[in-house]
């Protein structure tokens, strides 16, 4: 029997392939899809495109720049109901001690609270959702430490 790995419905997930970590996504079993904010979006061939990673809503200014070859292109409808065209790569994520190859849409998530969105095809197969916990298996990313009084 394979054991699958419990996590809450918001996780920080890194992407070791882009030296990227601790971006706050929202476990989302109900979206097919994942989907990346990014930022200047750049098509350098069909096949490359070259993205900004934005780490977190509070530090817009964290940022990596990444050029990645793209799997595919497709109409996807949002969860307001509207379609757009984005692009999809394949990339490493790590949620815990967890790494996985997946596909990710590459959009702009802005006006949203997470800046990732981690859709039930990255999860088959590996992790289970417990939607009343968050941080599972993440839990050391998110502790700040309290000033000293």
């Amino acid at each position: 029997m394979n054991t699958k790995a419990v996590i809450g419905w918001v996780e920080y997930i890194d992407f070791p392939e882009w030296d990227i970590s601790g971006v706050k996504a929202k476990i989302d079993t109900g979206a097919r899809t994942s989907a990346l904010h990014v930022e200047e979006l750049e098509v350098l061939s069909p096949k490359r495109v070259r993205f900004q990673v934005v780490y977190s809503r509070r530090a817009p200014f964290r940022r990596k720049t990444v050029t990645a070859r793209v799997v595919k292109k497709a109409r996807v409808r949002s969860s307001t109901g509207e379609y757009s065209e984005r692009f999809f790569v394949m990339t490493r994520i790590r949620i815990g001690e967890i790494e996985k190859e997946v596909e990710v849409s590459l959009v702009s998530r802005e006006s949203m609270l997470f800046r990732m969105l981690l859709g039930r095809k990255a999860l088959e197969r590996d992790f289970l959702v417990d939607v009343g916990k968050r941080l599972l298996m993440t839990r050391g990313k998110s502790v700040r430490k309290k000033a000293a009084r």
